[in-house]
């Protein structure tokens, strides 16, 4: 597995066509919806405190839905050529560990503070861009699920195995030198806090697509 699959993932969710589309309000696009917690608004937080809430949200997002899910039901399909839940979840879990070696990579370079004007989007753009599902996307050969998961409490340690180092890593990390870190893709520009912050929408996108699987009709009661 190399950095030009998760780059070819990376640009095909920041494509130009998916950012004129999530700037439209759409009739049947459905907000994104995390369990409700007391927390402090995204304003009030400072450093890098409101990149560990979105992880924190999307963490809580993902255990909800899936939490208490049985066998027949991780396995469920939509259709043949539709994803299981299991399946969703086991390219999330691959994808935590590409995505912030990716990261990584990049925060490893000199930093370019003279490029921040070029990002041009931003993070509350970012979040809506990744996780409108109004366009689906083929994930790459190395990131194609094949639906191992039965147990769902297995599934989630191994998700929160997955994501710990990426908390880690962000909570010594400094704000302002992941700005300072500017990656330029074919299709836009983000910063290093952006990049991090990729991992996390890009895992609550697939908690969405979770979403769409247990609001089928066939989707088993138990």
């Amino acid at each position: 597995m190399n950095m030009i699959v998760i780059a070819g993932l990376t640009a095909a969710l920041l494509s130009p066509t998916r950012f004129k589309e999530t700037t439209a309000v759409s009739s049947d696009a459905r907000p994104y919806t995390a369990p409700v917690t007391v927390q402090p608004s995204v304003a009030q937080l400072a450093g890098t405190d409101s990149l560990l809430l979105y992880f924190d949200e999307t963490t809580k997002a993902l255990e909800a839905q899936v939490q208490g899910l049985s066998e027949a039901q991780l396995q469920f399909k939509p259709a043949p050529d539709k994803w299981s839940i299991s399946q969703c979840l086991e390219h999330i879990i691959l994808s935590e560990g590409m995505l912030f070696g990716m990261a990584k990579t990049e925060l490893a370079k000199a930093p370019q503070p003279e490029k921040r004007n070029e990002v041009k989007v931003s993070d509350t753009d970012l979040k809506s861009m990744l996780t409108n599902r109004s366009q689906k996307f083929q994930a790459p050969k190395e990131l194609q699920p094949s639906g191992k998961y039965t147990d769902v409490q297995k599934a989630l340690a191994d998700f929160r195995t997955a994501r710990q180092p990426i908390l880690d890593f962000i909570k010594q990390a400094d704000a302002e030198d992941l700005r300072n870190h500017i990656t330029e893709y074919p299709t836009g520009t983000v910063d290093g806090y952006q990049g991090l912050m990729f991992i996390a929408a890009h895992g609550a996108r697939h908690t969405k697509q979770i979403e769409e699987i247990k609001a089928s009709p066939n989707f088993p009661k138990k």
